[in-house]
């Protein structure tokens, strides 16, 4: 991987942390508004969910395909490319008259997700030199956990005020800045170095099997339970609009609050988090099942769940960025194929269960992929792999 610049350009590394805000706001928004979609357009609940699921789906093969389309491509028109598709894909959805429509929008914002988190890991080495890197990542990465604090509680609380069409208008509005300031400050990422070994190529790498294996869980049970979150804590726990929005933006900050303090635990303590993150998600799972209805319990256990699920990406892009750097752009194609798979059975299974099973279905097969996770890291992951800084 081949630097550009040896002094950091932090405009663009901002510029690329905004957009990717922006994307995974428009990814979540479903997320809280899915009770007003649902009625609107005369769906259940459950398929309501599937919205969530089809943008993962479409995400996890952009990932893939895309990076073997651009081939030297300059990035800079690329990563431009992807955000005017987040435009496009929210104007779709807030004019959308039907469920297949509302897919079509999906589908577009899927492309510009999965193609664009392929991305930003080797496009932000190219916009810092090597000393700024883990600096630099940080900032990207805190576009997710601003993504987590605003998407879920911001849609809930607008959705509420203007409707769940306009909150998706706003999202357009967000990706045309995005568009703009993408402009003015990426420069030329033409890279001829092109990665000649196949994508398949870092499965040959020890413990990188076990270690997506282990994304993979991980992001199916979050999945399986976050998407459907608001009829779970409005059901279980009896929350009206207004106590959903301060969990949800408790469960943001919280989320937040992780991810930045991550950086500091996973120093020393990487293969520790890695098998504690998952553990800890497995009680939380289980408290809620036989405390949940008790509405400040509730809450306690979602702000827990959102501070440590904040150090799980984090934690696994940093056992990648150690072991397979010298792969940057396939082991991130690898890494977004992984989670939005992960992303798209989860979610489809959750609204399965929800419709089939009932509401606590969802977050009981979660607590069961975490436990499983925690055993397969605990007991499978190398640990000498990811000793080296």
């Amino acid at each position: 991987m081949s630097y550009s610049s040896q002094r950091p350009n932090w405009p663009a590394v901002f510029a690329i942390a905004f957009c990717v805000a922006c994307l995974i706001t428009a990814e979540f928004l479903p997320v809280s508004l899915l009770t007003p979609m649902a009625a609107d357009l005369h769906i259940s609940e459950g398929a309501a969910g599937q919205t969530v699921t089809t943008t993962a789906l479409v995400a996890m093969f952009a990932s893939i395909i895309i990076t073997s389309l651009i081939k030297n491509t300059d990035r800079r028109y690329v990563v431009i490319a992807f955000a005017i598709l987040l435009s496009l894909s929210s104007l779709i959805v807030a004019f959308s008259t039907n469920f297949f429509l509302l897919l079509g929008g999906r589908v577009v914002l899927g492309i510009a997700l999965g193609g664009f988190w392929a991305l930003a890991a080797s496009v932000t080495m190219k916009l810092v030199p090597p000393h700024a890197l883990a600096k630099a990542l940080s900032v990207v990465f805190g576009g997710v956990s601003i993504a987590m604090v605003i998407a879920a509680p911001i849609g809930s609380f607008l959705g509420n005020i203007i409707g769940w069409r306009n909150v998706f208008i706003g999202a357009a509005v967000l990706g045309g800045v995005c568009s703009v300031w993408l402009m003015k400050v990426l420069p030329a990422m033409r890279d001829s170095s092109v990665e000649k070994e196949s994508m398949l190529g870092i499965f040959k790498q020890t413990g990188v099997m076990v270690a997506m294996l282990a994304i993979f869980l991980t992001f199916c049970g979050q999945f399986s339970f976050f998407t459907y979150i608001r009829p779970l804590l409005a059901t279980v726990s009896e929350l009206d609009v207004n106590q959903l929005t301060l969990i949800f933006l408790g469960f943001g900050i919280a989320n937040f609050i992780g991810t930045s303090c991550s950086a500091i635990v996973l120093k020393k303590h990487l293969m520790r988090t890695l098998f504690l993150a998952p553990t800890t998600l497995f009680f939380c799972a289980g408290l809620f099942i036989i405390f949940g209805h008790i509405p400040w319990v509730a809450s306690m256990i979602m702000v827990l769940w959102g501070l440590t699920f904040g150090f799980i990406p984090v934690a696994w892009s940093t056992w990648i960025a150690r072991n397979l750097s010298h792969q940057a752009e396939n082991a991130g194609a690898v890494q977004v194929a992984v989670i939005q798979f992960a992303n798209t059975l989860g979610a489809a299974l959750g609204g399965l269960l929800l419709d089939g099973q009932g509401i606590l279905a969802p977050i009981t097969l979660c607590g069961g992929l975490m436990l499983v996770t925690a055993g397969l890291i605990g007991f499978a992951l190398p640990k000498h792999t990811a000793t080296h800084q």
